[in-house]
């Protein structure tokens, strides 16, 4: 027995909610001049609310027909981390003439925004909000915290 298109409306609203706390980091990566900027966020936390929606709709869908299916939504969350973890590996580099490590803060970046997704998902929109406010603090405390110490900001 289908849910109905009210069920289907509701994933697409938390996508719409993933997708816009997931833009406002991407935002101010993309601001800040940093690789994996407001689209490629966006996308990364509409898909995981969307996996993990989808993990809702795969166990309405199988207990509608009386099947058996035995869940782990564990098994979800674990293969979303998997793939997120495979992109955001791709994004870190080191330099071959300074030995520096790049990319780091955009593979987190790109980690946390998985996880606002995930926990929109899961209809937890405060909980994705304050996580939101949290890790756009983070980013700018510690943008104005290194101009001052490298001196950018002294007259």
């Amino acid at each position: 027995m289908p849910l109905g298109w009210q069920f289907d409306a509701e994933i697409v609203l938390r996508l719409f909610v993933a997708m816009i706390l997931a833009g406002l980091i991407g935002w101010d990566r993309e601001h800040g001049g940093h690789s994996a900027g407001l689209r490629t966020n966006m996308l990364v936390g509409m898909s995981a609310a969307l996996f993990t929606a989808s993990g809702d709709l795969l166990l309405h869908h199988f207990q509608s027909y009386g099947s058996a299916v035995r869940s782990d939504p564990i098994r979800v969350l674990q293969a979303i981390v998997l793939g997120i973890s495979f992109l955001g590996s791709g994004v870190i580099f080191v330099s071959r003439r300074s030995d520096e490590v790049r990319g780091l803060t955009t593979a987190a970046s790109i980690w946390t925004v998985t996880g606002i997704g995930i926990v929109v998902g899961l209809r937890h929109y405060a909980l994705a909000v304050g996580i939101t406010v949290l890790v756009l603090v983070v980013l700018e405390a510690v943008r104005k915290i290194e101009e001052f110490s490298s001196g950018k900001n002294k007259s």
